[in-house]
């Protein structure tokens, strides 16, 4: 007989702040299995963009000498979740790219954890996101580098931008470090679009909306930025970012 899975609460660190209400409905979540063999690469692109709760749990294992490409953006209207264990090998790269472009009252999560276990692996994470009317975005983020792991180099970039004062951003990139002669940096910002920069184009002729747009989708883009799929994600998110102007 198969033991139930008990449905986290907010004292769990990675639910935090997830709508537990919604999850109940989609809980348990299966996990993908995802295995990129040694010396090979490969890519995946995923689009949530629905108004039913939905969540995936992302289970991958990148083999030494190795690549994966993972790009999402999430735009779904009510509860979307993309939790992300990656476990990279020695001389192994693991790329996230993703965008949250939520409005109304949207909550939208993206939770992950990078495991470099064996030495001179490499991990990029750029995360935006744009938010208005009352929805929430959620980036929570560790970077965990095991013993032995020498000459990991990992980084985490986390932007957030308000559209307004009603939205949420939550936001905990996370290191956790046991080996010696590594490069590990995370940054992280939330705030609103540059009053000086909005000034300045508009004094160039530039109407407030359209500036505004070119801000938010070159903000946005920054994301897809080498992806296979790079046009196909940049279009879907100006045509979110349109909803939510």
């Amino acid at each position: 007989m198969t033991q139930a899975v008990a449905l986290p609460s907010h004292r769990d660190e990675d639910f935090r702040y997830a709508d537990l209400d919604a999850l109940a409905g989609i809980w348990p979540v299966a996990r993908e299995e995802i295995r990129i063999a040694a010396g090979e690469s490969g890519a995946l692109a995923i689009v949530l963009d629905g108004a039913e709760a939905t969540a995936r749990h992302l289970h991958i294992e990148i083999a030494d000498g190795a690549s994966f490409d993972l790009r999402v953006l999430n735009t779904g209207s009510g509860f979307a979740r993309i939790a992300v264990d990656a476990k990279l090998g020695a001389k192994s790269e693991f790329t996230l790219g993703a965008a949250q472009l939520g409005g109304g009252k949207a909550n939208l999560e993206l939770v992950t954890e990078v495991a470099h276990l064996s030495a001179d692996s490499i991990s990029r994470q750029v995360v935006r996101s744009v938010l208005g009317g009352e929805a929430v975005g959620t980036y929570l983020g560790k970077v965990a580098v095991a013993r032995g792991a020498d000459g990991t180099d990992a980084e985490q970039s986390v932007r957030a931008m308000l559209l307004d004062r009603t939205a949420t951003a939550n936001a905990r990139p996370e290191l956790e470090i046991f080996a010696d002669d590594v490069k590990c940096a995370h940054g992280c910002a939330v705030g609103e679009l540059d009053a000086n920069a909005l000034f300045y184009m508009a004094q160039r002729g530039l109407p407030p909306e359209t500036a505004k747009r070119l801000m938010l989708q070159a903000f946005v883009a920054e994301a897809f930025v080498g992806a296979a799929d790079e046009e196909a994600l940049d279009a879907a998110s100006q045509a979110a970012l349109e909803a939510l102007l």
